[in-house]
């Protein structure tokens, strides 16, 4: 019944956002409109695609009311060198939650 699952996250700054992800290795493959400051853009990574959406265009193009301030999702990503993708996020200028636990 469903399929192709996506996350879409509420952003004030759509290209900036998308531009963190695509550091991370994701792809765009989407952006709305294609010329000029985008209002949505999606990106993939070995197959998992979320989408970045300014606050106004979920206003105003779709009638939500969307959360436009605090933690208003998150995305999972699977590494195995935790210490060293935090490193080099946070040294990126990534704010930080909570360091990688030390085991």
């Amino acid at each position: 019944m469903f399929r192709t699952p996506q996350v879409v996250l509420f952003s004030a700054d759509v290209a900036r956002a998308a531009g963190f992800y695509a550091g991370l290795g994701f792809t765009e493959t989407f952006r709305v409109p294609t010329e000029g400051e985008p209002i949505h853009i999606d990106l993939v990574l070995d197959g998992y695609r979320i989408g970045i959406a300014s606050v106004a265009s979920t206003r105003d193009d779709h009638g939500l009311d969307p959360v436009s301030h605090g933690q208003r999702a998150a995305v999972i990503l699977w590494t195995d060198d935790t210490a060293g993708a935090y490193a080099e996020l946070t040294a990126n200028g990534a704010p930080a939650l909570a360091a990688p636990l030390a085991r």
